[in-house]
């Protein structure tokens, strides 16, 4: 099956565009936790009590961003980064959610709607193999 040039095209600014989304929330997220108001601290008088868990989602928040720009480069492996430092971002949640940890973000939230972290990702790698076959396929057809 023959697909055009300008539908892969579109696929990969798709990528590059959803990437890009991700990117800016998580290093906005960053910037607001370490130079920012930290919006997401619930309990501003005890901020400290909970750095571990802050330090472990920062690390996986930069994990993301760089596993998402190495995507963006057309990078096979970095799909499996993103995959593992996502999924390790939403048991982080769960982490707080299920141990009643003191930050806004769990405020009046379902246990399943931290799931939603898993769409955009899910976007970018059915169009990444979606790019990389058809990319394939013409290469051996030529």
């Amino acid at each position: 099956m023959q697909v055009s040039r300008g539908l892969l095209l579109v696929g990969r600014l798709t990528i590059c565009a959803l990437a890009g989304l991700l990117v800016f929330y998580h290093a906005y997220t960053l910037y607001d936790l370490y130079l920012g108001s930290g919006t997401d601290i619930y309990d501003v008088g005890n901020a400290n009590t909970h750095d571990l868990y802050r330090h472990i989602q920062s690390i996986l928040r930069v994990l993301i961003i760089s596993s998402l720009v190495l995507v963006v480069l057309n990078k096979r492996p970095a799909l499996y980064g993103m995959w593992i430092a996502i999924a390790s971002l939403v048991a982080t949640h769960y982490w707080a959610y299920f141990f009643d940890l003191p930050f806004r973000f769990l405020q009046g939230t379902h246990p399943l709607s931290y799931l939603k972290g898993f769409i955009i990702p899910t976007v970018i790698t059915l169009l990444f193999l979606a790019t990389h076959s058809h990319g394939a396929s013409d290469k051996r057809a030529a």
